[in-house]
């Protein structure tokens, strides 16, 4: 018993961090971003309510019989809404003292006397009080997965007008509790429709596992459920890139977990380390980490640099001697990312062979030199999509004053100084021999080498949001270990547009009021 005891003491670290992975990306929606999203959602709420179908309502009374239909929402007032979140994973929606205005068709049959019109209704008092519970489901994709629905209807009022007005005004009691119950039997369906359905097919636009280019993915899918407290809602995503030869390939995540703690604005996103990390791997592990120029592809100034400095070398080589250069720079391990309150950086290790390439013969190599470099990394937003800038070049600002280059914009995080050096894998002799060639192959690094990689990197990754919802005002803050982006918020398309784009085809067991009957004018069917 002792022994199992110890077993399970010593398996609880590992039990509880996988319980508990940290996230390469994590979001927090602020109340200032729900109360923008209860805005766009009091639209949707609306335009669902206005569209409820009440069934016909016919019967009789003693020697009146009578049948109401083609009941339609005319106008739809709702004076006071809140969305509000609630500890641990929900959000209320409540709506008090609404009005729903309706107009519907009335047919009388009294002895033989038969009556036909329309019949002008209101609704007052009307409460709805719902609770949406959110979660993710297997995918890892943000759901709403259950709904609690209540209303009610405080009055109702008809106004009547024909030759049996009267006749209506007596059995108006009658006619309006049935309508009034009615109405209030189809208003938390719709709601439940609208939510577990069409908002559900809004969640299915944010990325979940996606390609990012023709070389890497990325997964988004959520770790957890979602964290809910009284002003905040926080989502953990797992935030790692993959090969895509290799997609089930897996990258530990030892990061430090991001931690966001500013609420002014509606939303913020983290990135850890991780996150960065994953993507140079699986780069490295897709083997496109390597770059080649050959004869007119060296800079012209370079080249005689590289001549001279192994002259004796190529003099040796005669007939060759005219033979094109062949530099290759081959990334030897995983770059790795580093980000600190004072910017990010980037640490790269590679190998850059020097060839001669004379024609038809084999290549000759002239040098084989490592590199190590600490490159400046400036993330910044465009549109949804993260991006990534890598430079050589040096920045510095001073308490008093700056220097170097401009300072960054705001929305941009950069690494204040880089590093770059190479030395020879033969000798130390070599290496000093090769310290001439450290700034211009610096120059060539920056002039080259770092457009091609740029370039490459020109398209960014999208941050998970829903489809129509966009940063504004957006700023990128660098802590140890990660980075937030804070933005507000805003809505390029209506929910109404996205949901009516990505519309689920309709099923049998998807829910849908039964439409009414045209009513039939002749008395004999009353």
């Amino acid at each position: 018993m002792a022994a199992g005891s110890s077993l399970f003491l010593l398996l609880l670290p590992s039990l509880v961090a996988a319980l508990h992975s940290p996230p390469g990306c994590k979001i927090r929606i602020t109340s200032k971003g729900l109360d923008l999203v209860k805005q766009e959602g009091l639209r949707f709420v609306e335009q669902e309510l206005q569209n409820i179908t009440v069934s016909d309502l016919h019967g009789n009374e003693g020697q009146f019989q009578y049948n109401i239909s083609q009941v339609k929402v005319t106008d739809l007032q709702l004076a006071s809404s809140d969305l509000n979140f609630q500890p641990q994973q929900h959000l209320v929606f409540n709506i008090n003292n609404a009005s729903i205005s309706l107009r519907f068709r009335r047919q009388l049959l009294y002895w033989f006397f038969y009556d036909i019109g329309s019949i002008n209704a209101s609704a007052d008092g009307v409460y709805i009080y719902t609770v949406l519970q959110l979660a993710k489901d297997e995918a890892g994709r943000l759901k709403i997965s259950n709904i609690t629905c209540n209303a009610s209807i405080a009055r109702m009022h008809a106004g009547f007008s024909g030759t049996l007005r009267k006749v209506y005004e007596f059995l108006s009691t009658f006619i309006v509790t049935g309508m009034r119950f009615l109405l209030s039997q189809q208003i938390c369906p719709s709601l439940e429709h609208a939510s577990l359905v069409l908002l559900n097919s809004l969640l299915d636009t944010v990325p979940v596992r996606n390609y990012v280019d023709e070389h890497i993915g990325i997964d988004y899918s959520l770790l957890r459920d979602p964290s809910i407290s009284t002003d905040t809602l926080e989502l953990d995503f797992k935030g790692m890139f993959f090969p895509r030869l290799r997609e089930d390939q897996e990258l530990e995540n030892h990061a430090v977990e991001p931690v966001i703690k500013e609420t002014e604005r509606m939303v913020y996103v983290a990135f850890s380390e991780y996150f960065f990390d994953s993507a140079m791997h699986s780069y490295f592990q897709a083997g496109v980490l390597t770059i080649e120029l050959q004869g007119e592809k060296v800079p012209k100034d370079l080249e005689v640099l590289l001549r001279a400095t192994f002259f004796g070398t190529i003099f040796m080589l005669s007939p060759s001697v005219d033979a094109p250069l062949r530099l290759v720079l081959q990334v030897s391990a995983p770059p790795r990312c580093t980000i600190k309150p004072s910017g990010t950086s980037v640490s790269v290790s590679a190998f850059l062979n020097i060839s001669l390439v004379p024609p038809d013969r084999p290549p000759v190599q002239l040098s084989s030199m490592a590199m190590e470099t600490k490159l400046s990394a400036k993330v910044f937003l465009q549109g949804k999509a993260l991006r990534v800038q890598l430079d050589l070049r040096r920045y510095g600002w001073g308490a008093m004053g700056v220097w170097g280059e401009s300072p960054p914009h705001p929305t941009h995080s950069c690494f204040l100084l880089s590093r770059f050096r190479i030395y020879s894998k033969q000798s130390a002799l070599e290496s000093l021999a090769l310290f001439s060639l450290q700034a211009p192959l610096k120059t060539l690094l920056q002039l080259t080498i770092m457009p091609i990689i740029n370039e490459r990197t020109k398209k960014g990754v999208q941050i998970p949001l829903p489809e129509g919802m966009d940063f504004t005002r957006e700023v990128v803050t660098n802590h140890a270990g990660f980075l937030t982006v804070g933005a507000d918020l805003h809505f390029s398309k209506g929910l109404r547009e996205v949901i009516e784009k990505y519309r689920p085809v309709p099923t049998a067991a998807a829910y849908s009021s039964p439409q009414p009957a045209e009513p039939s004018l002749d008395p004999s069917s009353l």
